[in-house]
Order: C-alpha cells, then structure tokens, then sequence
C-alpha cells in the first residue's frame, strides 16, 4: 500500500480548506468590530484594551491552527490532528468570554439607550448592541467548523494508519513510545502558542516601556522560547550529550556519563517549566492585585484562562517529556531515520547465509516470515 503525498487526498485538501475559511470569517468579523469600536473609542486606554486584545490573539490564533494543520497533514501526525480539535474548542471558549469581556468594557450605564449616551449605555441603539451579533456570530462559526473538523479528522484517522505503521512497525512497545514522542512535540507547539498569546496580550495591556513588568516581560520571551526549542531538538534527535565522543561505547559502558546526560536533560526540562511557571504564577497574582487590578479590568478573565492553560500545558509538557527521555537509545531514533524499525534483539542474530553455505541444510532457509500486524 502507498503513502498518498500531501495534499493529495481530499480529505486534506476539504480540511484545510475548512480551516481556512473559518479563518477568513473570523478574522473579517473581528476586524469590522474593531473598526466600530476604533471610531467612537480610545483604545490606547485601559479599559478598552480588551478590543486590540481580542483581534491579535484571533490573528495569531488562526495564522498557528492554519500552520499546524498543514504540519500535521505534512507528517500524517495524528495525536496533533486531535490536539487542533481540542485547540478549536478553546477558541470556541475564548470568543465566547470576549462577548462578556467587550461588554465590560464598552457599557458602563447598562439601563440606558443610544439617545442618552452611545457609547457608554448597553440599551437599543448603543455601540455595544451594534457589534454584539457580530461577537456572538464568532464562537457560532468556530462550533461550526469544529464539527466539520471532526469528520474530515476521523477520514485522516484511517488515511495515516498505514503511513505510522512503515514508521514504528507492528511492534506495540515502539508503537506506544512514537504516540509519546508526537503528543510531545505537539505540547512544545501548544505551549508556544500559549506563551505567545499571554505575552501578546501583557503587551498591549502594559504599555509602559519604563516599568519593570514590561522589562521582564520583554526578557523572557528569548529566554523561553530558546528552551522550548532546545527541548524538542534534544527529543526529536535523541541527543547524548559527552557520549558520542566515546565511539563503541554504550551507556551501560559509561555509567557516569549516563548519569550525567541524564541530568542535563532532566535540568533542561525542569528549568523551561520551572521558569516559565514562575513568569506565568508572577502574572497571575499581578491581575488580581489591588495595585494593578484596575490595569487588566476588561482583560482579566482572558489572561486568567490564558495563564492557567499555559500552567496545565507545561506541566504536561515536563512529565510527557521525562517518558521520552527514558525511551532515548530503545530504537525509535533509528525507527523514524530508516522508515522501519526491526527489534533490537534481532541484532543479536548471526547474518543469514545462502543455501550452499557450509554447515546449513538446504531445507532450513525460506522466504522471512511477514511481520505481525496489531489490529486496534
């Protein structure tokens, strides 16, 4: 059985073209919200940042799903196809909390119509009510194009089983060790979105350059993102960092060096999740300080679910990735490089020898059995 190439199926093709047009009404409806409101509102003030909020994080949140559907259709990864249907449930979540957060900021006297005050009242004829269908349309269009995701996900289900068995084989125990690796890299992507989103939106909430909240801000991210990528590079290659320069000598010849190629790695995930949290925890009290509390008013809820998220994200991250590592150096970097891995132990086999070879009967050499086939 082939491999179909990307895009060649219709379900790929059907699926990104639903992402895609998903995007594109979105995006349109959000963008025509923050022109209605950009016309009669200063949005350089606090309380009404949560529009500019509201658009970046929807303009980086579509650009990321568009790029890992195409990634994930690239490396017919499956685990990453589920996770951009759990994704678009939280798109689903954050429009809806930004028809209330818009509200917060927009209405200030709710009792009152647009003949009193336009812009601050909630009744007929005010600006909150001329975007509110447009804000309650949103979350109605992600749902939508969720469930048609769902089908054409389930149809991609069927098409990548055979493209994950020419990689890891029928072997189960390779088999569980690739669905590990994969829900890792597609955790470091996630966390990156999540990173990114919170940082987006602290500035633009925080505008000052002179305070020291923008500084940290500012710092972190290289710091941060420089980890998340050191961290899929070491588990995507299986990097053995001070053993390689032993040639012919396996971990358990250098102990010592085991130990300590253990330990940089395991320092490498603890401190991206170590870091990372306590940027992340420093945030989360700053938005319900009495000192600051006024400052993220009318974004609050979005970043408090953005920063517990980006938390739980991370600590997945770090217990996913100490199981990758005690799969490191059990065959599945040779699996993913050669397209089929065959056990190790098979290498403790002596090389197959022809009929005429000396020593072996003519009757004891045949074709080689077929590999097993686990149906799930």
């Amino acid at each position: 059985m082939t491999v179909d190439p990307f895009l060649g199926t219709r379900a790929q093709r059907l699926f990104i073209a639903t992402i895609s047009i998903q995007a594109i009404a979105v995006l349109a409806i959000i963008s025509i919200v923050f022109h209605l409101v950009s016309e009669h509102v200063d949005l350089s003030q606090a309380n009404y940042k949560t529009i500019p909020c509201y658009l970046a994080l929807f303009v980086l949140a579509e650009v990321f799903e568009l790029l890992m559907a195409f990634d994930a259709l690239r490396l017919r990864n499956v685990i990453q196809l589920a996770g951009i249907l759990v994704f678009h449930v939280a798109l689903v979540v954050f429009a809806a909390i930004q028809v209330h957060e818009t509200k917060a900021a927009l209405v200030r006297k709710p009792d009152c119509d647009g003949t009193n005050d336009y812009v601050l009242c909630g009744g007929r004829g005010t600006l909150y009510r001329k975007v509110e269908h447009l804000l309650i349309t949103v979350p109605c269009i992600i749902a939508a194009a969720w469930l048609v995701m769902i089908f054409f996900v389930r149809a991609l289900y069927y098409e990548f089983g055979w493209a994950i068995f020419r990689i890891v084989g029928a072997n189960p125990a390779m088999k569980t060790m690739y669905q590990y690796y994969q829900v890792l890299l597609c955790l470091l992507k996630f966390d990156f979105f999540a990173f990114t989103g919170v940082t987006i939106q602290l500035l633009i909430v925080v505008l000052n350059r002179s305070s020291a909240e923008f500084g940290l801000t500012i710092a972190a991210i290289p710091v941060v993102l420089l980890l998340l990528l050191v961290c899929g590079i070491a588990v995507k290659r299986e990097i053995k960092w001070c053993v390689r320069q032993y040639n012919g000598l396996s971990f358990s010849d250098v102990p010592f060096l085991w130990r300590l190629m253990s330990f940089s790695l395991f320092l490498m995930l603890a401190s991206e999740t170590y870091l990372t949290q306590l940027l992340y925890i420093y945030k989360l009290v700053r938005f319900y300080e009495p000192s600051s509390e006024e400052q993220y008013e009318t974004t609050r809820a979005t970043l408090t679910v953005f920063t517990i998220v980006a938390i739980l994200l991370l600590l997945a991250t770090f217990a996913v990735g100490l199981k990758c590592f005690l799969d490191f150096d059990r065959g599945l970097y040779d699996s993913k490089t050669s397209g089929q891995l065959f056990p190790r132990y098979t290498l403790l086999l002596k090389p197959r020898r022809g009929p005429n070879s000396p020593g072996e009967k003519p009757d004891s050499f045949g074709q080689p059995l077929e590999p097993r086939i686990s149906i799930e």
